[in-house]
């Protein structure tokens, strides 16, 4: 009789401790913290600092839009 209960109640067992384990990281584990204690000033980004981007290969796009 125990070999067919064990197989049977492996599926709500596995379901049982991932259950128990997403309780767990709500309710038990510190929460991070909402807002970063220093956040980094960042620049806007200009084309001038990518200059490999502004340029675009106009031949391979006439080919392609010519098929």
């Amino acid at each position: 009789m125990y070999a067919l209960i064990v197989p049977a109640s492996t599926p709500l067992i596995l379901l049982v401790v991932v259950m128990a384990l997403s309780w767990w990281e709500d309710h038990i584990l510190p929460s991070p913290p909402t807002e970063p204690a220093e956040s980094p000033v960042e620049t806007p980004l200009t084309p001038a600092q990518f200059p490999e981007l502004a340029h675009v290969d106009t031949t391979l796009t006439r080919e392609v839009a010519g098929r």
